[in-house]
């Protein structure tokens, strides 16, 4: 065992600002390897668990808990980032992502063996906590053994990822239910997962923590994870409930309670695990704003473009999935260019730059209609894709830079929370904003034109519109009654996509946060 230790201490090279962990080249290749791989992994996961999810509901039972398999591993994934970033800030990254890497890959095994729905949705709320670490370590141990110019050089690939995952996974999925059986598409998870977490043992050697001896923050961990996890609940019962139902007015006061009293603790803590000093920097603050808005705006917006496609366009749902093909496309390419430019003139100016093309994004996607031609659709998806790739790299290399090392895990795992919290609040509000103008709908002069037995289809169609997307579910409805639904579910997206475009102003303005110079001028001196 001695003679594998002694080469990687002894040709270790020194520490340089585009070396700072002093690895070798081969350390340093077959860590990034390591990370994309469970990187992989971790982005997969969602759409090759959506492939296989028929044929899982057909043996399994349990529509009526359906979106809990999802619901549960957003939670879990969600809530827990913060908590993995500062654990690794305290005590070391590799042996927090060794941890993330072993719960996802129990969570898989677990999964892949359910024999109930409940067992499921239990097993993806323990992939999911593990997933959570994976996210957020992963971009914070790249972050960690590459210098700016290097990482921005890299983006191309790190973006690639999740591309790469997003087209593969259906094929995957649909391969593994297909001929093997669906618990392979969590069975598939386990090699992989066990490779990476070697290479990362052998090959990732850091320093210890200097905040090693630090106490642990218990409530602050509990508090947050609580006041989220309540918040992220309510938000999906109210968006289907209703606003006003006392459990939801329940959970999300006990939310806000349970922040404020985080909120005081923090302050107290001597090693809080949200140092609340962070938001008196302006890139952090700005980044966690702009993500926040900007994540409600994009992925509240883009959960509704497949509905547009199908029930106002009368598209299939093979369109409606390949709607979205311009939104990744979009990402992959200008999460590069955005780096490359960031170096030239700048975060502000990037940030500006990607947050332009969101809103002529967002304005093509206001001048949608029934009539609208294909075109239309596939370039506003683009440019808010585009717009979105250049936004996301840019706020999260400044602020990785900004910050010193020791607290690099928390500002990461920040960034990417916020935009992740955004995203869920802006599922909900949106949701709400459709289901007010069906309802609106439902209640205006528009049903006098109908005789009373189609009034009573269009009210029905208002109420639950899956006969739009659905020949089965249309049969026997009037064709002026689903023509009346397709003008009222046009009129509500339509609301829907300008308050996206509301978003992504409010987005740009905290943007005016970020400082102006290059981007060498604003990284900490423990970056350098």
């Amino acid at each position: 065992m001695q003679t594998l230790k002694e080469p990687s201490v002894a040709a270790a090279p020194s520490k340089t600002a585009d070396n700072p962990l002093g690895l070798t080249q081969r350390q340093r290749r077959a860590i990034t390897g390591g990370v994309m791989l469970s990187m992989f992994l971790a982005a997969l996961d969602g759409t090759v668990v959506s492939t296989a999810m028929p044929t899982v509901i057909a043996q399994l039972g349990g529509f009526e808990i359906y979106s809990w398999v999802f619901s549960s591993f957003m939670l879990t994934s969600t809530v827990t980032v913060p908590l993995w970033g500062r654990l690794s800030d305290l005590y070391g990254r590799k042996r927090f992502y060794l941890a993330a890497i072993v719960v996802f890959v129990a969570g898989s095994m677990l999964a892949g063996q359910s024999d109930s729905m409940a067992m499921l949705i239990a097993t993806r709320a323990l992939q999911g906590l593990g997933a959570g670490g994976l996210f957020t370590l992963s971009i914070t141990i790249i972050g960690e053994i590459y210098s700016l110019e290097q990482r921005v050089r890299m983006q191309g690939v790190f973006a690639g990822v999740w591309g790469v995952a997003s087209i593969v996974g259906p094929l995957v999925g649909g391969f593994f239910t297909d001929v093997i059986s669906w618990r392979w598409v969590f069975y598939v998870n386990l090699p992989f997962g066990i490779a990476a977490a070697a290479v990362i043992f052998w090959m990732f050697h850091e320093q210890r923590s200097e905040q090693a001896h630090a106490r642990i923050d218990y409530f602050g961990a509990l508090a947050l994870t609580a006041s989220m996890t309540l918040l992220l609940l309510g938000l999906l019962e109210g968006s289907q409930a209703g606003w006003l139902e006392p459990q939801v007015l329940a959970m999300l006061i006990s939310s806000v309670g349970l922040l404020a009293a985080f909120v005081g603790w923090e302050r107290r803590f001597p090693q809080p695990i949200l140092p609340l000093a962070l938001f008196g920097h302006r890139i952090f603050t700005a980044s966690a704003i702009s993500g926040l808005f900007v994540g409600m705006a994009m992925f509240g917006t883009i959960s509704y473009l497949p509905l547009f496609v199908q029930g106002v366009m009368g598209g299939s749902a093979t369109q409606a999935g390949s709607s979205l093909m311009p939104f990744t496309l979009g990402w992959v390419i200008f999460s590069t260019v955005g780096g490359r430019v960031l170096l030239r003139v700048g975060y502000r100016l990037t940030v500006f730059i990607g947050m332009g093309l969101m809103l002529l994004g967002f304005l093509s996607f206001t001048a949608l209609s029934s009539s609208s031609s294909w075109v239309l659709v596939l370039l506003a998806v683009g440019l808010a894709g585009s717009g979105m790739g250049m936004v996301v790299v840019s706020l999260l290399l400044a602020v990785q830079n900004a910050v010193p090392r020791t607290q690099l895990g928390i500002a990461t795992s920040s960034s990417i929370f916020a935009r992740s919290i955004g995203g869920t609040i802006g599922v909900a509000i949106l949701g709400t904003v459709l289901s007010l103008g069906m309802q609106g709908a439902a209640e205006g002069a528009s049903l006098q034109a109908l005789t009373p037995t189609q009034a009573q289809e269009a009210v029905a169609l208002a109420q639950h519109p899956e006969a739009l997307i659905s020949a089965d579910a249309a049969r026997g409805i009037s064709a002026e009654a689903l023509d009346w639904a397709r003008q009222a579910l046009d009129g509500a997206l339509h609301n829907v996509f300008l308050l996206g475009f509301v978003f992504v102003v409010f987005s740009l303005s905290a943007a005016f946060l970020i400082p102006k110079g290059k981007a060498q001028e604003h990284m900490h001196a423990s970056r350098v």
